[in-house]
């Protein structure tokens, strides 16, 4: 099979992109998905998303992670599939599009930034060490005195295959607080099994958690710097319910080619 792709980038967090408006590549196998996000063998990334025709929005995006498997939002690869579809011409300036979790409001803010809206978040549990939740894919969230210091591969792993987390997966967050507003962030994503330089809804995570924990000295806008770039999250909260919320960062095109599989 011959096929066509676009690569973007989120902060780092990189993606493969196919229009699957005709349907052409629905029944790839989990084992084709991960050969394609490959980085030695394939082409190489985070995830693949692909682009289906809806008769109700402007388009649906299907994620799958690097290991071939559907999986929950991705943030940064919602954001690079609202650039793709803008520069395939499927939208404009602004789009609804659906994914895994429902609905999704985006816009073009500038060239190569994207500002995604996401669902409501109300539920935070708190644990000794971190506090959970859940942006349309679920977070731990540990704030850590100094990010550098930890081994987020070892660490990162150690937490996701533990219970109760092993048999679903969750992503796991390192914060450090720099700022009310500024916060650096590190994460270890299941389906990757490994630390990737960004992911969109663990800093929508972080930047909440931080809300709720009172850190962000009751700011609503803060700047999550992860290892690929700078993402920003706003939002409203009324009785620890957060609304509005949205991601907003880079999403940019990387390249293009064809592979045969």
């Amino acid at each position: 099979m011959e096929i066509k792709f676009d690569k973007y980038q989120g902060a780092g967090n990189d993606f493969i992109l196919l229009d699957n408006r005709e349907g052409f590549f629905s029944d790839l196998t989990a084992s084709q998905r991960k050969a394609l996000c490959d980085r030695y063998k394939g082409i190489g990334a985070d995830g693949l998303i692909l682009i289906d025709h809806s008769a109700e929005v402007d388009f649906e995006m299907r994620y799958f992670n690097s290991d071939g498997n559907s999986s929950t939002l991705c943030g940064n690869g919602g954001r690079c599939a609202v650039a793709f579809a803008y520069q395939k011409k499927i939208i404009g300036h602004e789009t609804l599009f659906r994914a895994i979790d429902g609905h999704h409001k985006a816009q073009i803010v500038a060239p190569g930034v994207v500002r995604l809206e996401m669902q409501e978040v109300k539920s935070f549990t708190s644990l000794p060490e971190a506090v959970i939740t859940d942006t349309g894919s679920p977070h731990y969230v540990k704030l850590v005195d100094d990010v550098s210091a930890i081994d987020v591969q070892k660490e990162g792993a150690a937490i996701r295959h533990s219970e109760p987390y092993a048999k679903r997966g969750i992503n796991v967050n390192f914060v450090q607080k720099k700022s009310d507003q500024h916060f650096v962030i590190r994460t270890y994503e299941r389906g990757v099994e490994n630390e990737t330089l960004a992911c969109g809804t663990g800093a929508v995570a972080a930047a909440l958690v931080m809300h709720f924990l009172q850190e962000t000295g009751g700011a609503t806008e803060v700047e999550l710097e992860a290892l690929g770039g700078v993402l920003k999250v706003s939002f409203e909260e009324a009785q620890q319910t957060y609304h509005q919320i949205h991601l907003q960062g880079p999403a940019t095109f990387v390249f293009s080619g064809t592979i045969l599989l």
